[in-house]
């Protein structure tokens, strides 16, 4: 595979009044010299020998507001004095609720969405919360193996009493159980209910959970909602694609991408750290092809996001978002989902003419398509020659009609 190279550019800005401002120097030259960063909202990047259509452009503001392929409304972004974005930020959708949400209301909103729906599905809503409100995967599998083993008990031993039963200031209940959201509402809402009874050899009462006799008469309603806790995963906010369509233009491989495209996280500003300081010994140890290639594809993962857009053969562009480590196949389905004859195969060529193949199991950065990328749709040629020899046409416009109805021009 052919690998990228990054190369310093060096830009001027109009300056009030006339003449132009002194050179800026772009990341790439910061994280070479001082650890101290300088987050500019906007980074401009050059390609110096671009592997397949893969385009590094600055982040500009301003894209007007614009819907998504499920018609949901995407904010405007507000960014004072600027030009016009390729998309207006990285968005997620709640997979609950529908709604839009930007990075940092996704942890708050999705906690809002599975709160509310304890009114109309108190079971969905507890295992939801078991999964999601708790951050240490490894205690929540322990938690649910614990109470999946409860209701395996009352299961087999059905009139055995004592597997109704449990005690809440039993050991392994507080050690594994306890402390974990989401877990007493789960208990109440299959039909255990809370109880003060009393314990032989012990003076006083202790609280238990007891069976009801409504959902011990149910035992299959118990296994279905046992395989449920164990099935289940974490809510998770899914990646708007931001599905736009725009018309042939001389623009479709620039890209300005917002300052979303270009964050980084703490682990990924550790790493940027840890990078720098390497460099000194780097510099002093003869580096082979493979060493060079390694680092370039380490540069290539610190992206999180990038902007595709496919030339369709009208010249029409289609563009979505999509995580960096996304397959190649991910694209594949976007495509496929907006076109009218979706049954019928193509190709996506990246620039120079890279076909990527949907089964290859490489992620965009791993072929360089971040953070932003122009390919090229083609229809497979066995299938065109099939249809020439019919003596029929494909149609011009090829997607299909409600997002035609949206096209726009880019700028």
């Amino acid at each position: 595979m052919v690998q990228e190279c990054l190369s310093e550019k060096v830009t001027f800005e109009p300056r009030a009044g006339g003449g132009r401002r002194p050179p800026k120097k772009s990341p790439t030259s910061q994280r070479s010299g001082s650890p101290a960063r300088d987050p500019p909202m906007r980074r401009r990047w050059q390609l110096q020998r671009p592997w397949p259509g893969s385009s590094r452009s600055s982040p500009g503001p301003g894209a007007p507001p614009h819907r998504t392929l499920s018609g949901t409304r995407v904010p405007e972004p507000k960014e004072e004095g600027s030009t016009h974005l390729a998309v207006p930020g990285v968005y997620f959708t709640c997979p609950l609720t529908g709604a839009v949400l930007r990075k940092d209301q996704r942890e708050t909103r999705i906690k809002e969405a599975i709160l509310s729906h304890f009114s109309t599905d108190p079971v969905a809503a507890s295992i939801m919360k078991i999964h999601t409100f708790n951050k240490d995967r490894d205690r929540v599998k322990l938690g649910v193996d614990t109470i999946a083993k409860y209701l395996d008990n009352i299961h087999l031993h059905p009139e055995d009493e004592k597997y109704q039963k449990i005690k809440l200031q039993n050991k392994v209940f507080q050690e594994r159980i306890n402390g974990l959201e989401g877990t007493h509402e789960f208990f109440e809402a299959i039909g255990f209910q809370r109880a003060l009874l009393p314990v032989p050899d012990q003076e006083g009462l202790e609280e238990f959970y007891v069976l009801s006799e409504a959902a011990l008469a149910q035992p299959q309603s118990l296994e279905r909602h046992k395989e449920q806790l164990l099935c289940a995963e974490p809510v998770r906010a899914t990646l708007a694609r931001q599905c736009r369509v725009f018309r042939p233009s001389p623009l479709a491989s620039q890209f300005d991408l917002p300052a979303d495209f270009f964050n980084l996280t703490a682990e990924e500003v550790k790493r940027e750290q840890r990078l720098r300081s390497e460099a000194v010994e780097r510099l002093s140890v003869l580096r082979t092809k493979a060493m060079r290639e390694k680092e370039e594809q380490r540069e290539m993962r610190k992206y999180t996001y990038t902007l595709l857009r496919v030339r369709l053969p009208d010249g029409c562009l289609l563009q979505g978002t999509f995580y960096a480590r996304e397959r190649v196949a991910a694209l594949y389905r976007f495509v496929r989902e907006a076109l009218q004859s979706d049954w019928l195969p193509f190709e996506l060529l990246a620039s120079g003419g890279q076909k990527l193949s949907e089964d290859e199991n490489l992620a965009f950065n791993e072929c360089g398509l971040v953070p932003s990328a122009l390919l090229t749709f083609l229809w497979d040629a066995a299938v065109l020659e099939d249809i020439k020899a019919a003596g029929a046409d494909l149609d011009s416009s090829i997607l299909k009609p409600e997002l035609l109805s949206a096209i726009e021009k880019l700028s």
